[in-house]
């Protein structure tokens, strides 16, 4: 998968790299975020995020993905990106990005973004790069 490659040599954003854990300190659930450029635009590229299976069903991937997007917005950051299921992502305010490329093979109905500010996404267009 080219988000692979987009992840490789860099650090994750260590304030957005969140787990979900019980009261026993077991963990149910990860998401990171990963600094990217689209463009000449920086942007977040969220994933992944897992929920473990004995734990899927409880909401720990929304409550994720909810808090680790208010945490990126109060960091600062205009924009996420992420390649997957737009029914699924569309609940948390994500959209295909028509003018956004992601290195293949990535199927372009899967990329899609969610703007932290209003209007972030507005004119930014192109291949989306490794952060250097």
């Amino acid at each position: 998968m080219s988000s692979y490659r987009l992840r490789d040599d860099v650090d994750p954003v260590s304030e957005l790299s969140l787990t979900a854990r019980d009261p026993d300190g077991i963990l149910g659930g990860a998401i990171r975020f990963w600094p990217v450029h689209v463009g000449a635009h920086d942007a977040l590229l969220l994933g992944p995020v897992a929920v473990h299976p004995t734990r899927q069903g409880e909401g720990l991937g929304g409550l994720l993905i909810r808090g680790s997007l208010n945490r990126a917005a109060r960091m600062g950051w205009d924009r996420v990106l992420l390649v997957g299921d737009a029914p699924y992502y569309a609940r948390f305010g994500f959209d295909k990005l028509a003018d956004v490329e992601m290195p293949p093979p990535t199927n372009p109905a899967r990329v899609l973004g969610n703007a932290l500010t209003p209007g972030a996404w507005n004119g930014v267009a192109g291949r989306v790069t490794r952060w250097v």
